[in-house]
């Protein structure tokens, strides 16, 4: 019996060290004073790309100094990087365009004509191309990042949200509309399959872990678990409310989720393949609900404002000018 209790004392205490050890605060704040919504931001190298209203914010990373602006990005959803060829891309939504721009300078250098709503960009390294989540038309439009050209356009049955490869040849793409995944051949650039989230409802966020296999889903008060091999759910985990980012630290294992109606972050930590569980909701600020993961500084940013009060039920609040602001979020 007393070895019985000493085991349970211990487990007891490692866990608890371990619930401490994973305490995710906002340390401070980078004010953005000029006006407009905002969505996606993203990181590259010592930089800190910030979509807001007809602009995107170029910050440093570690301070928050302004290191200039990419202007005319009107309706900008999101931010893509080939390195390749030393370009950046927005993706610019009520232009139904993405800019090029040079990552040295910020320069703009051409524009490319896309599907409608541009909302999600990437970079999608097995075809060596950019890919456009465009909500509006309801498909993918795949860009050579080379010679600016659009290649080729995949219609993916509804509202494309995000994507994800699994570096093997598929993407993976959030339909945000009707509750699946939309799974693409990125061979053929054809549809191949689509996945229900089973209860998993407006699916906002992905990720994916190549090491297990799994996708990461951010669905509204859910965080949906599936097999990426074959579309089963393995797991539904309780989220904040309001997800529209999801960000994954592969070191550590920890899934984080963006919780923008009640101004939370929630951290999951993946245990194993099948094994998941919830660490805690971390305070951030009402309305953050777009999120990005440096790896490099093992730091979170989640876009954010202040709000204004009184807003009539189901409309989304205004901000109140000169409130956006990045939160920077770590241990």
């Amino acid at each position: 019996m007393r070895n019985i209790f000493i085991a349970c004392t211990l487990l007891i205490i490692c866990e608890t060290l371990t619930a401490q050890n994973t305490q995710y605060s906002v340390v401070k704040t980078f004010p953005i004073a000029s006006g407009g919504g905002w969505d996606y931001l993203a990181v590259h190298g010592s930089k800190l790309y910030v979509s807001h209203g007809t602009q995107v914010n170029i910050l440093d990373k570690s301070s928050g100094d302004s290191l200039g602006v990419i202007a005319g990005t009107t309706g900008v959803h999101g931010i893509a990087f080939d390195d390749i060829d030393g370009k950046g891309f927005t993706s610019n939504g009520r232009l139904n365009n993405v800019f090029v721009f040079e990552l040295a300078s910020g320069k703009v250098i051409d524009s490319i004509a896309v599907g409608k709503n541009p909302d999600a960009i990437m970079y999608e390294p097995y075809i060596k191309k950019i890919i456009t989540c465009n909500g509006k038309s309801n498909d993918l439009s795949i860009i050579d990042p080379s010679t600016h050209k659009l290649v080729a356009t995949v219609a993916v049955g509804g509202k494309p949200e995000t994507a994800v490869g699994n570096g093997s040849g598929k993407l993976f793409v959030n339909i945000e509309d009707k509750n699946m995944i939309a799974v693409i051949d990125l061979q053929i650039l054809k549809l191949q399959s689509t996945w229900p989230l089973d209860g998993g409802e407006e699916p906002t966020g992905l990720e994916f872990d190549k090491e297990t296999n799994r996708l990461f889903a951010g669905c509204d008060k859910m965080l949906v678990v599936l097999d990426a091999s074959t579309g089963k759910v393995v797991k539904q985990l309780p989220i904040g409310e309001g997800c529209d980012g999801v960000a994954f630290d592969n070191k550590t294992k920890t899934i984080f989720t963006s919780n923008g109606e009640d101004g939370t972050m929630t951290v999951i930590k993946e245990k194993s393949a099948n094994e998941f569980k919830v660490i805690e909701n971390v305070t951030t600020k009402k309305s953050g609900r777009t999120i990005t993961f440096d790896a490099q500084s093992n730091t979170i940013f989640i876009s954010a404002a202040e709000m204004q009060p009184n807003t009539p039920e189901g409309q989304w609040p205004k901000m109140v000018p000169g409130t956006f602001q990045v939160l920077v979020v770590r241990k």
